[in-house]
């Protein structure tokens, strides 16, 4: 690292966790570059971090070479389409992001001398077969169902990260991300807690897939971001599983959502959608270990903060 304030690039800064962790890194006195090509990232969620001397905004995808002037300390690669609604519409492009974009911002931290960050996914588990689900599980993934797209996509990142690793000796470390909400999230997200605040402030109906037994552990953003510099600071390769040990059915969080817009609950009932997960948990033993990290926030106080961020878009 050439200074105590490390030049940073975030590809897929523009979404969801993206936008919070430029927010961080400036808050900490960093440069940062932020890519997107904004196809599912917003410009919205950078509109008070464009004034910033120290923020740089470059619009491009990842699945093209980047040109990236200047020296660069750390590399965290975000881009990707995260929500099913997402990579369903997006199927190629999601797979082009992990597969070809992973390879392009690998060989531009090589070239820069930079530590690499991929923002991998609990999705590697698939439907897991091992509950709670460790670092040490090898999943259960379906390769030709329709979340194969972002699963395969996300395991491939992984592959090339350590292979990059391996056979240049670029300093890498994979996080594997578990449901993570927040502000920012948007309304046609796809994911549960934007889905059921938007349901619950248009006075509609929640939305429950399956029977709603079906369980999440729900990270608040602020807590993720924190994590995910934890890792890039620690030196640590990883994988790291980050994520909320607190695990609450879907039903619960519809509960959740009601009472906190002071809205009654009511439910509609779907079929679950094809290889969706049943129960969703991580182990962090590790986290804890290594970076002394575990979620502060609780999940009635982060679906506060982000139903009062929804109601001020209203």
């Amino acid at each position: 690292m050439r200074s105590n304030s490390p030049r940073v690039l975030v590809t897929g800064g523009a979404g969801f966790i993206g936008s919070h962790l430029c927010d961080r890194l400036l808050r900490l006195g960093h440069t940062v570059v932020c890519a997107d090509n904004f196809c599912t990232g917003r410009r919205e969620n950078l509109a008070s971090l464009l004034p910033e001397p120290r923020f740089h905004l470059v619009e491009a995808d990842v699945v093209h070479p980047l040109d990236i002037p200047g020296p660069v300390d750390w590399v965290f690669h975000l881009a990707s389409p995260a929500s099913p609604a997402d990579y369903f519409r997006l199927p190629l492009e999601t797979l082009r992001t992990g597969s070809a974009g992973t390879d392009n911002v690998l060989a531009l931290a090589r070239a820069k001398g930079a530590r690499f960050l991929l923002a991998s996914t609990s999705e590697v588990y698939g439907d897991p077969l091992e509950h709670p689900q460790p670092e040490s599980y090898l999943g259960n993934v379906s390769t030709i169902g329709p979340r194969s797209v972002y699963d395969e996509a996300k395991r491939y990142a992984e592959a090339i990260t350590m292979a990059y690793h391996r056979t240049h000796g670029v300093d890498v470390a994979i996080a594997r991300i578990f449901n993570t909400f927040g502000p920012r999230m948007r309304m046609d997200d796809g994911r549960v807690v934007p889905t059921f605040i938007a349901q619950a402030l248009a006075g509609r109906p929640f939305t429950i897939n399956g029977t709603g037994k079906q369980t999440r552990s729900l990270c608040y953003v602020a807590d993720m971001v924190a994590a995910l510099i934890a890792l890039m600071r620690s030196g640590q390769r990883g994988p790291v599983n980050l994520g909320s040990t607190q695990e609450m059915a879907v039903l619960d969080i519809a509960e959740l959502v009601a009472a906190e817009t002071g809205r009654p609950v009511r439910h509609t009932y779907h079929p679950l959608g094809q290889d969706d997960p049943e129960r969703r948990r991580p182990v962090i033993d590790l986290a804890r270990r290594l970076l002394g990290w575990a979620p502060a926030t609780s999940i009635p106080d982060g679906i506060a903060a982000t139903v009062a961020w929804f109601r001020e878009k209203e």
